[in-house]
């Protein structure tokens, strides 16, 4: 997992970002929580909502970790 990149994209229309490592498609975070649990079950664990927020390992398309709604 820590080689792959994670990638957020912009939120959606029904909000929230959908959230991929490598080709696989996670889902759709609604949060820093969100985000973190699926990080875990890919994986990475151990990482807290300000890890994530902070990681090189994430590509926040089209927003940061601060945004989550269109």
């Amino acid at each position: 997992m820590a080689e792959r990149r994670v990638i957020v994209d912009p939120p959606g229309e029904g909000g929230g970002p959908r959230v991929q490592v490598g080709s696989e498609t996670l889902g759709t975070a609604y949060g820093l929580h969100d985000l973190s649990v699926f990080l875990e079950r890919a994986g990475l664990e151990g990482l807290d909502e300000v890890d994530v927020a902070n990681s090189l390992l994430i590509a926040w398309h089209g927003g940061g970790p601060e945004v989550w709604e269109r």
